[in-house]
């Protein structure tokens, strides 16, 4: 069996429980060292083969899981395994082998950097809906960047697009959007040397030219973290009227 496990994104203690049991207890890992750090692979034993795709091709790949595969294999992705991970393609080659899989799910950086900002996404009034995408730039993007930001009541947290704010910033001009806009970055989102950058889409682009690395972008009035009515969960108003619905019945 091959164990796909999401490695969380960053924070060695972030990785789910069942994911940690895995590590301590695989014979191979096979990890995207460009993307975790070292520190996850503190969970695996000693004597676990322990190799880097990074400078891997699919074909590399394929043929490491087929070599090993019939020991206790943990393939390693960072942040949640279901977003820019590669794992469908690895899955389609399980599957045209004959070998059997699973998938651990894990805590993506998106939720990391909320967790590190202190923010929600969904902002009573403000926005109820979180877009997870990339600005398109080399790899396209069958969801153009108009019709994404056309969504102007959403949260939208851009993966991969560090060195795109430039037309992210162009782009939400055209579409209406003012130059106070929040627009954040966290970079290396619960690493140990995560860094956060706060600005606006006028002016982030200054403040985050020099990162090369892991970066993600928020953009949105979400971020201003002001609701514009009621929750209908804690406010008293909704409260009591659903004391008063209850007595009635």
């Amino acid at each position: 069996m091959v164990r796909f496990i999401s490695a969380g994104p960053g924070d060695p203690e972030l990785i789910t429980v069942k994911g940690m049991r895995a590590l301590q207890e695989a014979e191979v890992v096979l990890y995207t060292g460009s993307l975790i750090p070292k520190e996850v692979l503190s969970w695996c034993k000693e004597e676990c083969l322990i190799a880097n795709s990074a400078d891997m091709s699919y074909e590399d790949i394929f043929a490491f899981i087929k070599e090993h595969h019939h020991k206790k294999f943990v393939r390693l992705h960072t942040g949640d395994a279901s977003l820019y991970s590669t794992v469908a393609k690895q899955v389609e080659f399980l599957e045209s082998e004959s070998i059997e899989y699973e998938v651990v799910p894990g805590v993506t950086a998106a939720f990391a950097a909320a967790a590190s900002l202190g923010v929600e996404y969904t902002i009573p009034g403000v926005s109820q809906t979180l877009i997870i995408s990339r600005v398109e730039g080399r790899t396209p993007n069958p969801e153009k960047l108009e019709q994404l930001l056309s969504n102007k009541h959403s949260s939208f947290a851009f993966y991969l697009s560090i060195r795109l704010i430039k037309k992210l910033r162009e782009t939400a001009y055209e579409l209406g959007y003012v130059k106070g806009t929040p627009c954040w970055v966290v970079e290396r989102a619960s690493w140990s040397d995560e860094k956060i950058y706060k600005g606006s889409i006028e002016n982030i682009e200054d403040k985050v030219a020099h990162i090369k690395g892991v970066a993600l972008i928020l953009f949105g009035d979400f971020l201003n973290q002001k609701a514009t009515q009621e929750s209908h969960l804690y406010a008293k108003k909704y409260k009591e009227e659903g004391e008063r619905k209850s007595k009635a019945l």
